[in-house]
């Protein structure tokens, strides 16, 4: 599949409060079109927060979040969500559902069969286009909510924890799946997950967040090619560094 670059880059420099409780305090990071970016800290640090201020849905109390130099707005930037919960339609098919995001934005049908089909293809759902969500597996439902976030074209993918409820091997199976797609399809990706084994295989760079208020603690970037292999020894030696700094975050 040969999809247009995203020109997708993400300027953070905020604050957020909720009454008396700061969630973050001076948050300042910047992300590089199409880089694959993984946000670790600990539980109950503000991820999820960060990902709704990325996603416009909410506005911090002071500063700014900005996509391409404007503040991040989900009706004038292309933006998807991929939740912890695979988020699917029960109505609609797999394919069905995959093309949901193309045909809110009006794109023609024949373009839409043909983005829906590759892309199916690419998540290892062919076979599957005329199944329900109830017949098909948890896993498989993830893979239909990640197909549909990316076959928008969207410039920037934020995605919340997909794997956490999955099981070591399907998770790991997921991993190599968006990685797949990231590379066909090239786009700025902002990824939460609590695993540090999991941000190391997966990004460009992982930001570890401090306990609230949470701020960056550091930025680390993997200078590995894909795939890469969890029981090397620079493998290793970068999961123990991120661990080093998320305890050091507490």
């Amino acid at each position: 599949m040969h999809a247009p670059i995203s020109l997708a880059k993400v300027d953070v420099d905020a604050s957020h409060r909720y009454g008396p409780l700061t969630v973050h305090d001076g948050l300042k990071f910047s992300v590089a079109a199409n880089e694959f970016i993984c946000i670790c800290g600990p539980s109950g640090c503000g991820k999820t927060t960060l990902l709704d201020m990325l996603a416009g849905i909410l506005v911090p109390s002071s500063g700014h979040v900005h996509i391409d130099g404007t503040p991040a707005n989900p009706k004038k930037h292309s933006i998807s969500f991929v939740f912890q919960e695979p988020s699917t339609f029960p109505w609609l098919t797999v394919s069905e559902n995959v093309a949901t995001g193309l045909n809110i934005k009006g794109a023609p049908s024949d373009q839409v069969r043909s983005k829906v089909a590759s892309i199916i293809d690419i998540v290892g759902l062919k076979g599957f286009e005329d199944y329900y969500p109830h017949q098909i597996s948890g896993g498989m439902k993830q893979r239909v909510a990640i197909a549909r976030a990316f076959a928008t074209e969207a410039d920037l993918i934020l995605m919340d924890e997909p794997f956490v409820s999955l099981d070591q091997p399907t998770r790991e199976h997921m991993q190599r799946e968006v990685l797949d797609i990231w590379r066909h399809m090239k786009r700025t990706v902002i990824f939460v997950t609590h695993n540090l084994e999991e941000a190391v295989y997966l990004a460009d760079r992982v930001l570890i967040l401090s306990a609230k208020p949470a701020r960056i603690v550091a930025e680390l970037p993997i200078p590995l090619q894909h795939p890469r292999d969890p029981l090397s020894t620079e493998f290793t030696e970068i999961r123990s560094k991120c661990v080093q700094w998320l305890h050091a975050s507490h």
